[in-house]
């Protein structure tokens, strides 16, 4: 449990999010400095980082999850939605109040308003009558073909070794999919580094003992990602491949994976045995998505609303989970 309170980071989150503060309390010092530079990443960054930690996915700077969080999550989120619907609140009453001042300055809103209208039906019969040849339907894109496409594709490389070391990623892997096992008894981390060895806020594996699972890099990074950080006390092995190496998605399975869903829009119920983190997040390639579907603590059993595919799939899980689309 990390030294660093969930309070102080959601509210330097929400109120100076746009200066860093966020990430500086956290010791996440380059990506602070970023942050402050672009102002929040133009205000979409802060509001990622917001998301982050009222769901309970932000870390300190060693990976650990913030103190207070479980305690005081429920009214972080009350208050946060108060706040929003707020300031929704005030933006339609001023944006109503600026249209009545508009329209106070025609002196027939009416005629203007008719006017426009016949304009509209006049260009829409004019592009009725000229003739457009018909386009071919583009061909569908298989999950495979979509995902590289989406996040690029390389060669996969296989590393192996024995405890502490940094594994450099292939070239060209700017997102795709460790699978990584591990025999030993104490403790089995994996994170992302940049090329100042700074940590691009993806810590992949963080478990004690044996260890055998897959998990994805590049799609939630704040930073392009250059090597891989292994702590280790055992043997291990580790294989990096694009994500479009990722299995369709399993009905059933245990620990970690990465899987591809080319369905329609739908719904997603989950069930999960373990006693640890169980999280399933999807991303469809949009620019700042998150994706968070699930993220609890122990065992679980719920259904979600789930994006029609192509898009990617990762589990988190400790213990036995099944996943059916609806």
């Amino acid at each position: 449990m990390s030294d660093k309170s969930f309070i102080a980071t959601w509210l330097f989150a929400w109120f100076l999010g746009f200066l860093g503060v966020d990430r500086f309390y956290l010791g996440k010092v380059g990506t602070g400095i970023a942050k402050l530079l672009t102002c929040g990443g133009f205000g979409i960054w802060s509001l990622v980082d917001l998301i982050l930690v009222l769901v309970g996915a932000q870390r300190d700077r060693f990976g650990r999850p913030l103190a207070g969080y479980d305690q005081f999550k429920r009214p972080a989120w009350i208050i946060t939605a108060i706040g929003v619907a707020v300031g929704l609140v005030v933006g339609a009453i001023s944006n109503t109040i600026r249209l009545q001042n508009a329209l106070d300055t025609v002196e027939d809103p009416a005629a203007v308003v008719s006017e426009a209208l016949e304009d509209a039906q006049q260009q829409a019969s004019e592009a009725a009558e000229e003739e457009t040849p018909e386009e071919p339907a583009e061909q569908a894109l298989t999950p495979q073909a979509w995902a590289d496409e989406t996040f690029g594709t390389f060669t996969p490389a296989t590393v192996t070794g024995t405890g502490d070391a940094v594994v450099p990623l292939p070239a060209g892997a700017t997102a795709g999919i460790v699978t990584a096992t591990h025999d030993g008894a104490a403790n089995f981390a994996v994170q992302v580094l940049d090329a100042a060895n700074q940590s691009t806020g993806e810590l992949l594996v963080n478990t004690i003992g044996a260890y055998a699972g897959s998990t994805v890099f590049g799609l939630r990074a704040f930073g392009e990602g250059t090597t891989l950080q292994v702590s280790a006390d055992g043997a291990w092995s580790i294989t990096v491949a694009p994500i479009s190496a990722a299995p369709p998605l399993a009905p059933a399975g245990a620990g970690d994976g990465v899987f591809l869903y080319d369905g329609p829009v739908g719904t997603l119920t989950a069930t999960h045995d373990g006693d640890g983190n169980f999280a399933v997040s999807e991303n469809t390639g949009a620019v700042f998505e998150f994706g968070l579907l699930i993220n609890e603590i122990g065992p679980y059993s719920g259904t979600v609303p789930l994006s029609a595919g192509p898009s990617v799939v990762d589990v988190t899980a400790n213990g036995g989970w099944t996943l059916t689309v609806g």
